[in-house]
């Protein structure tokens, strides 16, 4: 049985990041852990403070039936901390509540402190579920199992993304890959190419060794036999024509 498609966004929020007075941690962190889970990136976006934006950002991955999105940044108690506030409005029809489990935490990290304002970072989308701040104990949330919000701080983020793939996206089905570099150009195999299905990884790489062209090929899938059956293409033009072609280790 073939695995659900899942694709995976993160939205980088911080005007500090794209005027350079920050270099942003999330996007590598992410990437590596969803790699280690067999999960791949399918996009990730980093923006301004800019409610709008944001906004669209969201419904954009939101318009996607298999998107699960990672967010970083905005979720605190300043002016300029506008995601939960965004979040709901996109993701929960504006309904907004404010959450007694993460009341609690901030309450019984800061006592008398947490009043009047960072009991407002309790404020969260309607039926908003929490994850873990390892830090300061205020909680990122996430909704509908897919769309997860977490500080801008690393230290504060990346406990809650490794909490968050544990718990609900531990690990992919594991795909079968073949790869195979052949003594030919890209424009040789195109008309083979146009013939592999989408739902397949497919990949080519060109490679120039001094005056030789050559092409590295990578298909892979969760179907073995269809993956194999779709690469015996590229094998069969290669025999028929007197290409040279080797199986290769290379993956991308």
């Amino acid at each position: 049985m073939l695995e659900k498609k899942v694709n995976f966004y993160s939205v980088i929020i911080g005007t500090e990041l794209l005027n350079g007075r920050r270099k942003d941690a999330h996007f590598a962190f992410l990437n590596q852990q969803l790699l280690s889970r067999g999960w791949e990136h399918k996009a990730s976006f980093v923006i301004a403070d800019d409610t709008n934006l944001m906004k669209n950002i969201f419904n954009l991955i939101k318009s996607d039936p298999n998107s699960v999105m990672f967010c970083f940044g905005g979720i605190g108690a300043t002016p300029d901390d506008y995601t939960r506030e965004v979040a709901a409005n996109v993701f929960t029809d504006e309904k907004m509540e404010f959450h007694e489990e993460s009341k609690s935490r901030i309450i019984n990290q800061f006592g008398s402190e947490a009043y009047p304002h960072r009991i407002n970072m309790a404020y969260l989308p309607k039926n908003a579920k929490l994850l873990t701040n390892v830090v300061n104990n205020v909680a990122g949330f996430y909704l509908e199992d897919r769309f997860f919000f977490t500080p801008g701080f690393p230290s504060m983020s990346q406990a809650m993304v490794v909490e968050a793939l544990d718990l609900l996206y531990p690990k992919s089905q594991e795909k079968y890959r073949c790869v195979m570099t052949i003594d030919c150009s890209e424009n040789d195999l195109i008309d083979i190419m146009k013939k592999m299905p989408k739902h397949l990884d497919f990949a080519s790489l060109p490679r120039f060794i001094g005056d030789t062209r050559k092409v590295v090929v990578s298909l892979a899938g969760y179907d073995k036999d269809e993956v194999n059956k779709c690469f015996q293409l590229f094998i069969d033009f290669c025999e028929n024509n007197g290409i040279e072609f080797v199986f290769s280790d290379m993956c991308f």
